[in-house]
């Protein structure tokens, strides 16, 4: 169930950071599990509020979560990265409020890792989290690890998007899933596949596969978010005189483009609408288009007799 993190901590959606860090400290204080032992709704409330409280204190997961909702948001980010730089265990001890409160997201009291697979699907190096194989809140087991693939898209899949197939190995058996690629997704972001991680100890729930996408370079364009740059190279006269010159597109489509008298080298044309889909959004990117200028290597006679007479004029 999507949840509004701005109502768990009881704050308003332009909170400062001390309004929000005053309200976490007294649900904290009212939640907290040493002063409710047994008391699993109270369990359930104080995980909650560390949730809320590590994005919204987070500028640029607040700002993510207050773009794209919570859906959108828990698409960009694993549970392992809500936590990372929070400095919720810094006000806990502030607070004379003794544990870790990793030990309450994750069911388990230590740190331990994640494991990261490549397109090969073979184990690569260990990627940090907060995990323990046994005992959280309760004594209850805890959930599987979580594991993470790398997954290298090029930029014709970013602008189309569609599914493609990933395998790799748990335990003694490979396994294969079809993983849907959202179009406009960019490298870093993890699309998270609920359950298809480690098994989890004593029957606890499975971990997740986290699909880390690595997006591919362009031979022929450059990516600036949903916006793409390509060049095109025209000779001198065409910049002077102006001149119409095909542009091709992301989508294999090729443009007929003005290029008016006088362009300068390094000139960007600016084709609206013909970048990269917004991720999770509407509409798409631009494309600029660079001029560069061609000089030349060889003339031949008549060429370079009519450059010599342009000289003389000045040109």
């Amino acid at each position: 169930m999507a949840k509004d993190y701005y109502k768990v901590l009881g704050v308003a959606k332009g909170a400062s950071p001390e309004e929000l860090k005053k309200a976490y400290r007294k649900l904290a204080l009212k939640y907290h599990p040493d002063r409710n032992k047994g008391d699993k709704e109270a369990e359930d409330k104080f995980k909650e509020i560390n949730e809320a409280y590590a994005v919204l204190s987070d500028p640029k997961k607040k700002k993510e979560f207050d773009t794209y909702g919570s859906s959108g948001f828990k698409q960009r980010y694993s549970q392992e990265d809500i936590y990372r730089g929070s400095d919720i265990n810094d006000i806990l001890r502030g607070m004379g409020l003794g544990g870790d409160a990793f030990s309450q997201f994750f069911g388990g009291g230590g740190r331990g890792g994640f494991r990261t697979y490549t397109t090969g699907g073979g184990p690569r190096n260990g990627f940090g989290g907060f995990q323990q194989p046994y005992g959280g809140m309760g004594g209850a087991p805890a959930k599987g690890t979580d594991l993470v693939y790398e997954l290298p898209v090029s930029l014709e899949e970013v602008f189309h998007g569609g599914e493609k197939m990933v395998s790799y190995r748990l335990g003694e058996r490979t396994e294969r899933v079809s993983v849907k690629v959202p179009p406009g997704i960019e490298s870093g972001k993890k699309l998270r596949l609920a359950g298809k991680g480690e098994p989890g100890p004593m029957g606890a729930p499975a971990g997740d596969l986290l699909i880390k996408i690595n997006v591919l370079d362009s031979p022929q364009f450059k990516r600036e978010g949903a916006d793409l740059e390509s060049t095109v190279t025209v000779p001198f006269s065409q910049a002077a005189l102006g001149a119409t010159v095909e542009v091709a597109t992301i989508e294999g489509k090729e443009l007929t483009v003005k290029l008016p008298k006088g362009t300068q080298p390094g000139a960007r044309l600016r084709l609206k609408g013909q970048g990269l889909p917004n991720f999770n959004g509407s509409g798409r990117g631009d494309l600029f288009v660079r001029v560069a200028i061609e000089v030349p290597k060889r003339l031949s006679k008549e060429q370079k007799e009519l450059l010599e007479k342009l000289s003389e004029e000045g040109l």
